[in-house]
């Protein structure tokens, strides 16, 4: 036997809990935290925050894979599905807007059961012209294995490394069976550990011709969100893994070719310990993520009985969306499309309230920043 899915007592995976507990105990009390934290902001608020979550999930998914996505167009087309008013909206092509609707069937659907037309269907939203690349490839069925076995790859074309051989085409039928019973079925296991087996799993099987490492990680993320209870996303696994992707394939390989196999079945305790602490430093790095949405929740709270115009809002708003260069009053002016007497007026108002200061320095070089809580 070389792999785990080749032994005689698969898909039995065992575990030791007293090695886990801790750290499912942290990555759910963070969780909780978390959307603690985010229930307290306006619904504006959590839709940015949600935008910029996605955005980063689906992009940094296809860089795992090596897939490079335009960052603004994922952004536009997650804004167009969601309804999420925002400006400097971008036109996005088919592809990526397959990616973004398999994304958000998965998190906004999340207690659907996953059925196999629901995977054709991610899997053509993935591929929507039949062609990984320059190759042509199955779409919305399982893979064949005409061109041999499938096998589990990473790195750039010509230094391709081969981290473990899936089932064969012909098992493909009994074994997504078994595994979509198990993921549909209200076993008694906690949701989160949960993700982190059928991440696993699926992988482990790899149906599909291209794809399903970025599926695996949907199927994660979909249980995570049973796990919160919210199809609002405010953590993503996909931008941790991302940041760690060699260990991520490393820790993968190893618990492929486990020899930690007895008669009461396959340990999967690493995997399952990677996967928590990597749940766990994502939600930690999710702090800093969106911090800028937070901090931009709290100046509007402290600021919410002020007097402020049109101008005024929209202009404090891009301050806080990535302005470039300094604010001056010229640029105010082109900007809301307003007279420089009218931008000095804005500007002056403004510093008056205390929403924004003038920098160092003076005479036509005169800039001003926001003066945050």
């Amino acid at each position: 036997m070389k792999y785990i899915h080749q032994s005689k007592i698969w898909p039995n995976f065992i575990w030791d809990i007293d090695t886990i507990s801790l750290l499912i105990g942290t990555v759910r009390n963070k969780q909780g935290c978390l959307l603690g934290k985010m229930g307290e902001l306006g619904f504006d608020f959590r839709k940015e925050a949600l935008l910029k979550t996605l955005t980063l999930d689906i992009v940094k998914s296809g860089e795992i894979e090596g897939e490079v996505l335009n960052q603004d167009q994922v952004r536009s087309s997650i804004a167009r599905k969601l309804g999420i008013n925002v400006a400097g909206l971008v036109p996005s092509d088919r592809h990526i807007d397959g990616i973004v609707e398999m994304m958000l069937d998965a998190t906004a659907n999340y207690m659907k059961s996953l059925t196999k037309d629901r995977l054709y269907g991610w899997h053509s939203c993935l591929f929507p012209s039949s062609r990984s690349g320059m190759q042509k490839i199955k779409v919305g069925s399982w893979r064949d294995d005409k061109h041999g076995p499938m096998a589990v790859v990473s790195g750039p074309i010509g230094r391709r490394k081969i981290h473990f051989e899936a089932p064969e085409a012909k098992q493909l039928n009994k074994e997504i069976t078994g595994f979509l019973k198990w993921y549909n079925s209200s076993i008694k296991i906690d949701p989160v550990l949960k993700s982190a087996i059928a991440h696993l799993w699926f992988v482990t099987l790899h149906p599909f011709d291209d794809g399903n490492g970025r599926i695996a990680r949907a199927i994660a993320e979909m249980q995570l969100a049973r796990s919160d209870g919210s199809c609002d996303r405010f953590y993503s696994m996909s931008v941790q893994i991302r940041q760690e992707r060699k260990n991520y394939y490393t820790i993968l390989e190893r618990t492929q070719k486990s020899k930690n196999i007895s008669d009461k079945g396959i340990d999967i305790t690493p995997w399952l310990d990677w996967f928590l602490s990597c749940l766990n430093r994502s939600l930690i790095t999710t702090e800093s993520t969106l911090q800028e949405v937070l901090t931009k929740a709290k100046f509007w709270k402290k600021h919410s009985s002020k007097t402020i115009n049109s101008r005024q809002r929209n202009m404090i708003n891009k301050l806080f969306d990535g302005f470039e260069g300094k604010l001056t009053s010229s640029k105010w002016a082109k900007i809301t499309k307003c007279s420089q007497d009218t931008a000095i007026r804005d500007i002056q108002d403004l510093t008056n309230q205390g929403l924004l200061m003038k920098n160092p320095g003076g005479g036509r070089s005169t800039s001003y920043s926001l003066k945050l809580p």
